[in-house]
C-alpha cells in the first residue's frame, strides 16, 4: 500500500470507531435463522461482525440510526477499506437498504461525518461437522493429542486495514482428568472443558490427561445458538500425563521432643540429629507405572547412592552428612517421567553433654536427669549409688532418670553414671561421673538447696 492509502485507512478506522457506541441498528431481511453478532476489538476499525447461516437467504440489509438522505455505501474485501468500492443503496423511510448483499465481505456506511463499518460471515461456506475423535497415534509427555475427523476450519474476517482476524467457533472438548486436593492429600477426578477457535487435527490439550477418559467434542457455537449443535464421543483414551505430589514425614519427632535436651541442628533442613526416621510418600497419577526414590549425596543427583523401587519409602538416616532425596516416576515404557520435590536431609555431627545435678522434688523444674545429645545411634547408661549398686539403666538418649529406685525417690547425695555411646559420625563415647541430687527447702519466697 502507498502512503496515501495507509493514511486514509487510519482516518477511516478512527471514524468507524467513533460510532462504536452510536445507536445504529442493522437487520437482515429473509433470514430463517438468527444472525449472530460479535463485537470485535476496536483496533479492527469494525463496529460489528455478523454471521448469517446462508447469505443467499438474505434479501436485503437495513441500516437505521444514520441520516439516510446523506448516506453512501462501500464494500471491501480482504484488502481492507483502502480498496473499498462504491455499491448502490436504496432509501426506505429512515432506513438505508442494501439489496442482495455478498457474504465474506466488509461494508462501510457513511453519512455526513458518521461511519458504520461491519463484516458479514457466510456460515454456509464454513459449516462445522464432526465425524470421529480418537487418540492420536503418537503422544508427547506434556500434552494429549486427539485425532479428529470432520470440518471446521478457521473463520476469518478482515479489519479496515486488511489485517486477517479469526472469529472463534468455540469448539469444546469435554473430558475427565485428575487434580490435586490438598485436604484429601490425593488426586481427585474432575470434569474439564477446553475451547478451540477452530477444528484442527490433532487437537492438542495441555496439561495431558492424567486418567483414562472418553472425550466429547462438540460445536460449534453458531450451530449451538441455532439449535443445531453437533457432538461426538471418543472411545476410552488412555492417560498419558504424569504428575506427582510428594511428602516427607520425620516419624521419630513429636511435640514432646521440644522438652528434651536434644541439641538442635540446622533448622533450615530436615533431619538434624541421628537416628532420623523418615517416611517419604508419593502420590502419582494413573499413568505412573514405575516408582523410584533416589538418595544422593548431591542436589543434582549425579551421584546416586541408593535407588528404591517403592511408591512410599521408609528410611533411617544414621550417619552424619548431607543427603538429597527425590521421587522419580515413569510410564510403562519409560518414555515419560515425572520428578517430585527434592528433600534436603542434614545429619549433624554427634555430641554428648552430661549434667551433674538435678532436683527430683516434683516442682516441675529440673525433676529429671537427662543428657544433651545429637546424632547418637547407640546409647547405654547405668546409674549407681556410692556402694556400686545399680539403680537405673536406659538405652535411649531421650530417656532419663527421675531419681527413683524401685518406685521410691532416693535420698539427696552423690550418685554415679557410666555412659557408652556411638555417634552417627563414628565417634565413640565412654564417660563416667557424678550426679548430685539436690533437695530444695523453701524458706519464705526463696529456696535453699541441700544434698
Amino acid at each position: 500500500m502507498n502512503r496515501f492509502i495507509l493514511v486514509s485507512i487510519s482516518i477511516l478506522t478512527m471514524l468507524c470507531n467513533a460510532l462504536a457506541n452510536a445507536e445504529v441498528n442493522v437487520s437482515f431481511e429473509g433470514c430463517v435463522r438468527k444472525v449472530i453478532e460479535d463485537r470485535p476489538a476496536a483496533s479492527t476499525g469494525l463496529d460489528a461482525v455478523y454471521t448469517v447461516y446462508d447469505v443467499k437467504e438474505v434479501s436485503e440489509i437495513r441500516i437505521s440510526g444514520l441520516n439516510a438522505s446523506e448516506a453512501k455505501a462501500q464494500m471491501f474485501s480482504n484488502l481492507g477499506g483502502g480498496y473499498a468500492v462504491d455499491i448502490p443503496i436504496a432509501i426506505s423511510g429512515q432506513d438505508i437498504v442494501i439489496s442482495t448483499p455478498s457474504g465474506d465481505s466488509g461494508y462501510i456506511i457513511e453519512s455526513g461525518n458518521s461511519k458504520y463499518c461491519f463484516w458479514i460471515v457466510n456460515y454456509a461456506e464454513k459449516i462445522f461437522d464432526i465425524v470421529s475423535v480418537e487418540a492420536y497415534p503418537e503422544q508427547d509427555c506434556d500434552m494429549t493429542r486427539l485425532s479428529v475427523s470432520g470440518k471446521g476450519d478457521a473463520i476469518h474476517y478482515y479489519s479496515i486495514n486488511g489485517r486477517q482476524c479469526t472469529l472463534s467457533r468455540d469448539i469444546e472438548a469435554s473430558f475427565t482428568t485428575l487434580e490435586w486436593d490438598d485436604e484429601q492429600k490425593n488426586y481427585v477426578t474432575v470434569e474439564k472443558k477446553v475451547s478451540f477457535e477452530y477444528l484442527q487435527s490433532p487437537l492438542i490439550i495441555r496439561p495431558p490427561f492424567y486418567t483414562n477418559t472418553a472425550v466429547q467434542v462438540s460445536g460449534d457455537r453458531f450451530l449451538r445458538q441455532w439449535g443445531m449443535g453437533l457432538s461426538v464421543e471418543s472411545p476410552l483414551i488412555m492417560a498419558n500425563g504424569l504428575a506427582v505430589q510428594t511428602e516427607a514425614v520425620q516419624t521419630n519427632t513429636s511435640e514432646e521432643d521440644d522438652n528434651l535436651n536434644m541439641i538442635k541442628g540446622d533448622d533450615s533442613m530436615l533431619g538434624g540429629s541421628a537416628p532420623a526416621d523418615f517416611v517419604f510418600y508419593a502420590y502419582p497419577t494413573d499413568a505412573v507405572i514405575h516408582n523410584e526414590w533416589q538418595l544422593a549425596d548431591d542436589p543434582e543427583f549425579e551421584y546416586i547412592r541408593y535407588r528404591f523401587n517403592e511408591q512410599n519409602l521408609t528410611y533411617t538416616f544414621d550417619q552424619e552428612g548431607q543427603y538429597y532425596v527425590r521421587y522419580v516416576g515413569s510410564n510403562s515404557d519409560g518414555s515419560c517421567e515425572v520428578v517430585g520435590d527434592t528433600y534436603e536431609i542434614g545429619i549433624g555431627a554427634s555430641d554428648l553433654r552430661i549434667p551433674n545435678a538435678f532436683s527430683p522434688d516434683g516442682d516441675g523444674i529440673n525433676d529429671e536427669w537427662k543428657v544433651g545429645y545429637r546424632s547418637l545411634i547407640e546409647f547405654k547408661c547405668w546409674i549407681f549409688d556410692r556402694n556400686g549398686r545399680q539403680l537405673h539403666y536406659f538405652d535411649r538418649p531421650e530417656q532419663g532418670w527421675d531419681g527413683k529406685h524401685k518406685g521410691k525417690t532416693v535420698s539427696p547425695g552423690v550418685y554415679y553414671y557410666v555412659i557408652e555411646a556411638v555417634g552417627a559420625d563414628g565417634k565413640k563415647y565412654k564417660k563416667g561421673g557424678d550426679i548430685n541430687i539436690i533437695r530444695y527447702r523453701k524458706i519464705g519466697n526463696s529456696h535453699n538447696s541441700t544434698l
